[in-house]
């Protein structure tokens, strides 16, 4: 790895949203060469404007299948489909009741789409309650959208859907759950969150991004009703305005989601989880502390800020290549490493990504206890 200025790096990758290693999976690579032989390298268009070929429109159909739900709708990438599900359903006169910690995509979408935009804190179903009867008492009838995730990757926690779905309903309100960070990497089926809250084909919107577990740029959003869909096609801003993914990308994610969907994508979990509760394990060993729950996102606590910047730059000499978080992606004194784990790491590599962060560790707070100068450093995103 290199840096801003060209300095060269090395040491274990725990900064890689690759979570099944599906991007170097040699079938994956197959499905690429192939759609191109086919389809050539660009969609040339718009979804709504002929960019769609018929492994696209077919992909659609399993993405939908997945998640027991009717219908899906591709997007060029994940944030767009984040920003464009919100910005092409919402009115500047409907509501939006939406987690605190929402993605940038979303809150920008929620932004861009409505004035009325109402944050609840983090995963408080009531708090929820309180912002919906409130926005009920002065507009019996207007359109509201919930908005959470199914895995906050800054966290690594996650709601409770089935309760905020029965919230939205009791409320007349659209609930629309973002899946980037769980779907195809967690569960016994890879169907995330959502699959072990026994919420498959239960929620109102669904959308996640294939960047993470699925080995290209791309997002959806699923629904259960083809008008929404339609509408999405022409109405959603980054949908048809922007053109549509590439027959590569479509194929790469084909691939994958097939993968997930196998033996060997089970499989694949196991290793992950098996890694993940390793690296947290290890972690503790060593004392050292994260945040939320088992998932692919490991975040490792430092609180400060300093001793967070500090521990930064020590990580090369070290040998460990993770992202440092900090404010303004989280609040002020709660920065952290967000190590991401692949189910491809051998036992050898997190074993040494423990290591070595413990050692940044210690070199961040001998060189501030000696007084060394920190200055700010780039936030990762």
């Amino acid at each position: 790895m290199r840096d801003d200025a060209g300095h060269l790096s090395r040491g274990v990758n725990f900064a890689s949203q690759d979570y099944l290693g599906l991007s170097a999976h040699p079938a994956v690579h197959q499905a690429a060469h192939d759609a191109i032989g086919v389809y050539g390298v660009h969609s040339a268009g718009s979804s709504a404007l002929v960019g769609n070929i018929s492994s696209s429109v077919r992909l659609e159909q399993e993405i939908a299948d997945f998640l027991n739900m009717d219908h899906a709708l591709l997007f060029a990438t994940g944030w767009s489909a984040g920003f464009g599900v919100i910005k092409g359903l919402v009115r500047s006169h409907d509501h939006i009741v939406m987690d605190a910690l929402a993605h940038a995509c979303l809150q920008t979408g929620a932004q861009a789409a409505t004035r009325n935009v109402s944050l609840f804190r983090h995963n408080d179903v009531e708090h929820c309650r309180d912002r919906l009867a409130a926005i009920r008492q002065r507009d019996r009838d207007g359109a509201i959208m919930v908005v959470t995730e199914s895995l906050f990757s800054m966290d690594s926690d996650t709601p409770d859907i089935a309760a905020l779905q029965a919230l939205a309903h009791e409320y007349n309100a659209v609930l629309m759950v973002d899946v980037a960070h769980d779907l195809g990497c967690l569960g016994r089926d890879g169907t995330g969150h959502i699959g072990m809250q026994d919420m498959l084909g239960k929620v109102d919107l669904v959308m996640g991004s294939f960047s993470k577990t699925f080995a290209s740029n791309g997002g959806f959003v699923a629904t259960n009703k083809r008008a929404v869909k339609e509408y999405l096609r022409f109405y959603s801003p980054s949908c048809t305005f922007t053109n549509a993914l590439s027959p590569v990308q479509v194929a790469i994610v084909g691939k994958a989601l097939e993968i997930v969907r196998s033996a060997e994508g089970a499989q694949l979990r196991r290793d992950l989880m098996g890694n993940i509760l390793s690296l947290r394990m290890q972690l503790k060993d060593r004392g050292m502390d994260f945040y939320g729950d088992p998932s692919a996102i490991v975040a490792v606590k430092t609180g400060d800020e300093a001793l967070a910047r500090m521990t930064a730059r020590a990580l090369p000499d070290v040998g460990l290549i993770a992202n440092l978080v900090e404010f303004p992606a989280v609040g002020k004194g709660l920065a952290r490493f967000r190590m991401q784990v692949m189910a491809t790491h051998t036992e050898d590599e997190v074993t040494a990504a423990a290591d070595k962060m413990g050692a940044a560790m210690r070199i961040a707070r001998a060189r501030l206890d000696a007084g060394y100068d920190e200055t700010p450093l780039r936030v990762a995103g």
